[in-house]
């Protein structure tokens, strides 16, 4: 909220709330019916943005959504985020945290740690959700601490949501395991035509049939749970020493006995290992990012986030057990093959090793529906806060009652980095550049978080969300963030570098500069040409016809007495 001193020569222009009632006669108190005033102004004390908004903080009223857009059941919500977190990841990379670490022990050891990184990342995220129950993540979080300038901020986070196709990676991985299904040769082309046409579809069905959309996601998302209890129950059997297709001559896997034999001491090979095993737990925000779609949002996320971070927890480390019950570890650390397709080959054949490319490309698809979902909602909500430009268009749930504007602009972006770059470093360059943010994001909601737990009457209001994650685990998910932050910009060891051609910090510089685009739109909007045009921002809430509620800036000139 803006300072006293700030509101108090204000301008005597008429400011109106959603409910048009007049402001003026309240701007010098700095609250007016419930409302927030708040006001930025510039060097020489002029009033350079203007904003009314309602303070409705009170639980599940808090966000303005009609009641007939909120689909989503607890089930649902369990299912948004599982079908976020379950992605290839987990039939993927198990293979390189190992031969990181060098020993079956430790790289379940890392699973366990990246399990505590996400359960305390997933206790962040509720608190932050419970306390502003609305769609949009991490841009409302940030909004509410770094208030000054006024909505920088949320250029910032604008550029990163905007500029960046967070499905694009699971999309072309779901081609390849399809064209690896059907016995074809994958190719660049081949493989991309296929990731096109799956991101598609999910834009298609989200944009045209919401509601078939979810039940979708749902289904993928009790598919991707069922195929994790089948390989763990096959493992079991595994565990007892029945592998019945183990390979002619090769030697029953012992890895269990002497766990910790051959573990690697080195401190750069631990990172990367652990950086790869917190990666396979991303997606425990996804939920936020869509809860005003969410019934009952406080209490549904409440349920729904340690549920869901609980089982894929469990089952990962499950998964991981039967992984080393059933494969020989030299299998494991040289073979160019998943995991998984040597796991299903071992316990039930050749035709069983093909089947998994149909499993994982499943997942990958499911992974996208749930990434394609909650992405579009964050472009909406952008679209709602009006700092981009078209926001009506990207605010809008015309004409299916979903957001197509928002999904499309994510739909195209995504198709921008499947499809122009060329293949190796530059597309590896592309998803690390994606993935990298999130962390920046992570350690900045963590570390306000930690200055709101320690100062709780921040901004005028008593900081008391209906769920409160203890001080430590809010301070332990701030280094981890901090650690993922950091830990690319350690030199690799030879052969462990992220590309053949590119340095390896170069997604780390590009993903700053992203985000510094962000700030220099800002200038240029809120600085540079209202002091060439002579006018000033004033922003006001409205309801669209589609009863969506959404703020506008519209422009008032000076006027000379």
């Amino acid at each position: 909220m803006a300072d006293h001193k700030d509101l108090e020569h204000a301008p005597a222009y008429v400011l109106h709330d959603e409910r048009g009632h007049d402001a003026a006669s309240d701007i010098s108190h700095g609250k007016k019916n419930g409302a927030i005033v708040d006001a930025d102004v510039d060097a020489g004390g002029h009033h350079r943005i203007v904003s009314v908004a309602n303070d409705t903080t009170d639980g599940e009223s808090f966000d303005q959504v009609p009641e007939s857009q909120r689909r989503l059941s607890t089930f649902s919500a369990i299912m948004l985020a599982v079908g976020r977190i379950i992605g290839t990841g987990i039939f993927a990379t198990p293979a390189s945290i190992l031969g990181s670490v060098g020993s079956p022990g430790m790289a379940l050891i890392l699973w366990v740690i990246g399990a505590i990184i996400a359960a305390a990342g997933a206790a962040v995220y509720a608190e932050w959700g419970t306390a502003l129950p609305r769609s949009g993540g991490e841009k409302n979080y940030l909004e509410y601490f770094f208030r000054r300038p006024l909505f920088l901020i949320s250029c910032v986070y604008a550029a990163n949501a905007a500029l960046l196709g967070w499905p694009s990676g699971n999309s072309v991985f779901a081609g390849e395991m399809i064209l690896s299904a059907a016995g074809q040769e994958v190719t660049q082309w081949n493989q991309r035509a296929i990731g096109l046409g799956v991101i598609t579809f999910a834009l298609l069905v989200h944009s045209i049939v919401p509601k078939w959309g979810i039940r979708l996601q749902n289904a993928l998302g009790v598919f991707k749970l069922v195929v994790l209890l089948f390989i763990i129950f096959s493992g079991f059997v595994a565990l007892g020493g029945h592998i019945p297709h183990l390979p002619p001559g090769t030697e029953k896997p012992h890895n269990l006995r002497n766990a910790f034999a051959g573990t690697k001491t080195s401190a750069n090979a631990f990172v990367t290992a652990l950086y790869n095993v917190i990666w396979s737990f991303i997606g425990y925000s996804n939920l936020n990012y869509a809860l005003s779609e969410v019934r009952h949002p406080v209490r549904t996320l409440k349920r729904a986030l340690p549920i869901s971070i609980g089982i894929i927890a469990v089952l990962y480390i499950l998964v991981n057990i039967a992984f080393f019950a059933a494969i020989p570890k030299e299998d494991i650390l040289t073979s160019n093959r998943l995991v998984a397709a040597l796991f299903m080959r071992n316990m039930f054949g050749e035709s069983a090793e093909k089947a998994v490319s149909v499993l994982i490309a499943l997942s990958a698809i499911g992974n996208v529906l749930a990434v394609l979902f909650s992405q579009g909602r964050i472009n909406q909500e952008l679209g709602r806060e009006g700092v981009l430009p078209l926001s009506a268009l990207w605010a809008s749930n015309k004409p299916f009652g979903a957001p197509a504007a928002g999904l499309a602009l994510q739909w195209a972006v995504s198709l921008i980095v499947m499809l122009a770059p060329p293949p190796g470093d530059a597309y590896g360059f592309l998803l690390n550049l994606i993935s990298y943010p999130l962390n920046v994001f992570n350690t900045l909601i963590s570390g306000a978080l930690l200055v709101l737990h320690i100062k709780k009457r921040h901004y005028g209001q008593a900081w008391t969300p209906p769920f409160s994650a203890p001080l430590p685990v809010v301070a332990f998910f701030f280094l981890a963030s901090l650690f993922l932050v950091i830990a690319p910009l350690v030199p690799p060891e030879a052969g462990g570098e992220p590309y053949k051609s590119l340095p390896y910090w170069l997604h780390v510089v590009v993903g700053f500069g992203i985000l510094a685009a962000g700030g220099v739109y800002w200038v240029i909007w809120t600085l540079i040409l209202p002091r060439l045009g002579g006018y000033r921002l004033e922003r006001h809430e409205e309801v669209s016809s589609d009863g969506i509620t959404r703020n506008v800036f519209r422009r008032v000139y000076s006027r000379h007495e």
